[in-house]
């Protein structure tokens, strides 16, 4: 069921950059230029193909180390492990979509 969970939060990951970028979007209206328009594209693009490889890994893994343990109950937390750091490129990913956001800001 972990890797069940861990799914949603990529969702929720996607969520919050696409807020992110409504918002600067707005707030920028007739300076809005294609520049901010292709930062908000990559930032867009970053963090769904990494939310997407963190997902074929977590999928990976999570029927791996379900058919581990069954035969070793001990390989549970290392498989806990393995799944925590794949969510980890997932928040890389919606980390550098953040950047390229407010890269792609016009400042005053």
């Amino acid at each position: 069921i972990i890797p069940v969970a861990m799914a949603g939060v990529r969702g929720i990951y996607g969520l919050v950059l696409s807020i992110i970028i409504i918002a600067s979007a707005l707030s920028a209206r007739d300076a809005y230029s294609e520049f901010s328009g292709l930062a908000h594209l990559c930032a867009g693009i970053c963090c769904g193909m990494a939310q997407f490889t963190s997902g074929i890994t977590v999928g990976v893994v999570g029927e791996s180390s379900t058919q581990a343990i069954v035969k070793r109950s001990r390989l549970f937390a290392p498989s806990i492990l393995i799944l925590i750091f794949s969510e980890a490129l997932a928040l890389y990913g919606l980390i550098s979509g953040m950047i390229l956001v407010q890269s792609g800001q016009v400042r005053p």
